[in-house]
């Protein structure tokens, strides 16, 4: 697996794993919207490398809006439990391949 992929899988599933160990409605609903914005964003089918791009590069929209939403000090931890949450959906989580589609490669 490559290891920026890795690294953040690594990262989200402690997000999700903090929320296990420290349930807090707020940064749970402000990971749902995260979840869903990231629905709008990557649309289709995706990879994990796409989201850990977006995650690695792009993720001040996430961040901001988080903040928004439980503050500044939740944020990052609601943004790692949204990209958890919606890497699951990602084409090849779990071990699968990513078929070619609209100029992507696996």
């Amino acid at each position: 697996m490559d290891p920026e992929v890795e690294s953040a899988l690594e990262q989200w599933r402690e997000g999700e794993r903090r929320l296990l160990a420290e349930p807090d409605r707020h940064v749970d609903d402000a990971a749902w919207e995260l979840t869903e914005e990231l629905r709008r964003r990557l649309g289709g089918a995706f990879a994990l490398a796409e989201l850990a791009a977006l995650y690695n590069d792009q993720n001040d929209w996430a961040l901001a809006a988080a903040s928004l939403r439980v503050g500044a000090p939740r944020a990052a931890w609601a943004v790692d439990v949204a990209f958890a949450r919606y890497a699951r959906e990602a084409a090849d989580f779990g071990g699968g391949v990513v078929r070619a589609e609209r100029g992507r490669t696996s």
